[in-house]
C-alpha cells in the first residue's frame, strides 16, 4: 500500500492491474451467476428464492469491506499522511454505498416471501441501514468543504467513529435475537453450507471484490488526472497574473 503512495507509480501499477481486474470481474460474474442461478440446486425449504443469496450475501460482505477500507485509509491519512489514502477512501464511498443499497434491496426481496415482511427493525437490518447512512454522511461531508484538506480530516474522523458499527453488524445475530440466521460460512468448525451452494457463492464474492478493485482504480485514476488538470490550470493562471 505504501509503495503505491506516489501517484505516478500508482498510475503505472493500474496500467497492468486494471485489465486483470476487469477480466476477472467479467469472467467470474458470468460463471458465478450461471452456476448459482442455473446449476445450483434449489433449497428444500426456500425453493428458488434462495438464489437471491448469490447477490445478497456478497453485496453485504462488500458493504462492510468497503467501509473497512475507508476506515483503514482514513487512519493512514491521519497518522502517516499517505498521499493517496484520502483519495482511496473518498472514491470507495460511492461503491460501498451502492453495495449496501444492493444488500438492503435484495434482503427485502428475500425477506418478503421467507419472513412475510419486507422489513423488520431487527439488529442486523437496522445496523446495515445505519451503515448506508454513514456512507451518505461521509460523502456529504466531503462535498461540504471547498478545502480538500479540511474535508479529508473531517471525513476521516467520521469514518473512524462509524467503524464502531462494523462489529455490531457482524455479531448482531449472536448478541441479539434477530430474524437472521447465524454465520454459516465464516465458522471455526467450517462452513455449514453444501459445496453446491458454497462454491458459486464464493465465486460471486470474488467477482464482487474484483469489481470493486476495478471501479476503485478507475475512479482514482480519474481523480488523479483531474487534480493534475487543476494544478496545470492554477499554474497557468498564476503565470498570467505575473
Amino acid at each position: 500500500m505504501f509503495g503505491l503512495a506516489n501517484p505516478r507509480r500508482f498510475m503505472s501499477f493500474t496500467d497492468y492491474a486494471l485489465p486483470i481486474a476487469t477480466a476477472l470481474t467479467v469472467v467470474l460474474t458470468i460463471v458465478g451467476l450461471y452456476w448459482g442461478l442455473v446449476l445450483a440446486p434449489e433449497d428444500y425449504q426456500q425453493g428458488d428464492t434462495v438464489r437471491i443469496m448469490f447477490v445478497h450475501v456478497p453485496a453485504a460482505w462488500m458493504a462492510m469491506a468497503c467501509y473497512l477500507v475507508i476506515a483503514v485509509a482514513s487512519l493512514c491519512s491521519l497518522i502517516w499522511r499517505h498521499p493517496l489514502a484520502d483519495m482511496a477512501a473518498r472514491q470507495t464511498a460511492p461503491v460501498g454505498a451502492a453495495f449496501t443499497a444492493l444488500a438492503l434491496i435484495t434482503g427485502s426481496l428475500w425477506g418478503a416471501p421467507m419472513w412475510g415482511t419486507w422489513w423488520v427493525w431487527d439488529a442486523r437490518l437496522t445496523s446495515v441501514l445505519v451503515l448506508f447512512f454513514l456512507y451518505l454522511g461521509y460523502m456529504a461531508l466531503w462535498a461540504s468543504f471547498e478545502d480538500r484538506a479540511r474535508a479529508a480530516r473531517a471525513a476521516a474522523v467520521l469514518a473512524l467513529i462509524g467503524a464502531i458499527n462494523l462489529p455490531i453488524i457482524k455479531f448482531s445475530v449472536d448478541w441479539w435475537n434477530t430474524l437472521h440466521q447465524a454465520a454459516s460460512v465464516s465458522r471455526f468448525d467450517g462452513p455449514a453450507i453444501h459445496e453446491s451452494i458454497l462454491i458459486p457463492l464464493l465465486i460471486m464474492a470474488t467477482a464482487f471484490k474484483a469489481y470493486y478493485a476495478m471501479v476503485l482504480m478507475l475512479r482514482m485514476r480519474t481523480d488523479i488526472m483531474e487534480r493534475k488538470i487543476d494544478a496545470l490550470r492554477a499554474g497557468r493562471a498564476r503565470e498570467q497574473v505575473v
